[in-house]
């Protein structure tokens, strides 16, 4: 029996989208810090909303960083005007440091990583179908191609026995355009074929972004693994330094996985790894194939050792 339902739903978010645009936020500073200090301990949050951006969270760095300016490039790249920022950082818990920095796990927790042989990506159909589809959005909008096209957008899709049963994309766009030409051109732009398509099912959509929703930093959770199809891990993966095993165990896992199904070991691999904060060996380490056959001998544990993973 595989380890993906006969039949199931995924969705995908433009940058576009206000919990997206809080990650690639949270991702842009880690990224400045650990560029100038890659020692540094990073777990940066963002919540935006109506116009206000709150950065926060617990940074123990050298570095010199303008978050505000960080935050800003990240809008500017969207297409959104400056808003108001505020700033709520500490440093990182010494109850924490103390364990962490001799090599333990950042933080307790369970982390997954999964990879399939029926496609070229490694991930479920759905997934790399409804992330197709805001990669096609992206495109659209930001080669000018569709100059009405805004940044604010989703996609979903229904696979039933491997073929896409139901589509769904909303896709903000200019007062000025139809309705009518906003469905007919993405249903043309984007290759859109299934026995049923969505396109914006609940009208015209204008108002977008942090002007129409909150946005919070690892909110879309499920959308960064497998759409909810397959087991997910609990923390985010968004803002954070290699020493959270929220985001290297979960990256180390979906490779180790890709390396067993390119190696022909199995169809279909799901593993499933998890810590306790400041001890660096796993306390469980278990992988399956497409039988639901234990295959964790095929994982080498000083792989996923914490201190391994920095």
């Amino acid at each position: 029996m595989p380890l993906l339902p006969s039949i199931y739903t995924v969705e995908s978010v433009t940058k576009g989208h206000p919990d997206r645009v809080c990650d690639q936020i949270a991702d842009r500073i880690l990224k400045e810090i650990t560029s100038q200090d890659p020692l540094a301990r990073v777990a940066v949050e963002v919540f935006g909303c109506k116009g206000v951006l709150t950065i926060g969270g617990e940074v123990t760095t050298s570095a010199q960083v303008d978050y505000a300016q960080c935050a800003r490039e990240v809008l500017e790249g969207v297409g959104y005007d400056p808003v108001e920022m505020r700033l709520h950082l500490i440093e990182q818990s010494s109850q924490i440091g103390g364990a962490v920095n001799e090599g333990g796990a950042g933080d307790q927790g369970i982390m997954y990583g999964y990879a399939t042989s029926q496609t070229q990506s490694g991930l479920p159909l759905g997934v790399e179908l409804s992330r197709a589809l805001t990669d096609g959005l992206e495109r659209l909008r930001e080669s000018g191609e569709l100059p009405w096209l805004r940044s604010d957008g989703k996609s979903q899709v229904t696979v039933r026995d491997g073929r896409p049963e139901v589509i769904v994309v909303s896709a903000q766009h200019d007062e000025q355009i139809s309705l009518e030409e906003v469905r007919s051109t993405l249903i043309e732009k984007l290759h859109l074929s299934a026995p049923k398509i969505h396109v914006n099912p609940a009208g015209a959509w204008s108002t977008g972004g942090f002007n129409a929703d909150s946005g919070l930093t690892g909110r879309k959770l499920a959308v960064d693994g497998y759409g909810g199809v397959l087991p997910g891990g609990g923390g985010s993966t968004h803002g954070k330094d290699n020493s959270k095993v929220d985001r290297s165990a979960t990256h180390k896992a979906r490779e180790v996985a890709l390396a067993i199904i390119g190696k022909g070991l199995a169809e279909e691999c799901l593993i499933s790894v998890a810590y306790a904060i400041g001890v660096d060996e796993p306390v469980m380490l278990h992988a399956i194939n497409e039988n639901h056959e234990d295959i964790t001998h095929l994982l080498d544990p000083e792989v996923f050792r914490a201190s391994n993973l920095r």
